[in-house]
């Protein structure tokens, strides 16, 4: 193999070492017996919610994992295998994948990484059943608001309830 390979190489691990660290979420899966149709669908998931897809050499995923201090990860690189990284929402990617495997029992998810540790697959599993980022601050802006929501409510309940006292007395 010639020097330049040797360092295009490298230079891959170093990327994918690099991604390994800094997602906030990782899943490994088995692509095999995707159509192309059914692979363009849930790259454009993914893409829609910021999250990246990428077919991978096992022998460079190996050499990654390693370096980013996931030896655990090494019995999941056999196969054809894809790796979902999310950068923003560790939720998303691992929802995707998940809701994805429910239509699709061709691809499998054999691992990953949540928060910088690795997870095993019923790990991956309850994470994805957790409430998106929107979900989780939609909620929490509602919370918020219901104490203000039933003050005005019960100002409005004792306005209209002295403005009907004053409309029988008079």
């Amino acid at each position: 193999m010639s020097e330049k390979a040797v360092a295009v190489k490298a230079q891959k691990v170093e990327a994918v070492t690099e991604e390994l660290k800094n997602a906030s979420s990782v899943v490994i899966v088995n692509y095999r017996g995707l159509t192309v149709a059914e692979v363009t669908d849930l790259r454009k998931q993914l893409r829609d919610e910021g999250v990246k897809m990428e077919v991978i050499k096992n022998k460079v995923m190996d050499r990654a994992a390693t370096k980013a201090g996931f030896e655990e990860l090494k019995p999941t690189f056999a196969g054809p295998t894809a790796v979902v990284f999310s950068s923003e929402d560790p939720i998303a990617g691992p929802k995707i994948i998940h809701n994805f495997t429910k239509t699709n029992d061709q691809i499998k998810i054999k691992g990953g990484v949540i928060d910088g540790q690795v997870a095993s697959l019923d790990e991956i599993t309850a994470y994805a059943a957790l409430p998106s980022r929107e979900e989780l601050l939609s909620t929490l802006a509602n919370i918020l608001q219901a104490p203000v929501r039933n003050f005005a409510y019960g100002v409005k309940a004792i306005a209209d309830k002295k403005q009907s006292d004053d409309g029988d007395a008079a």
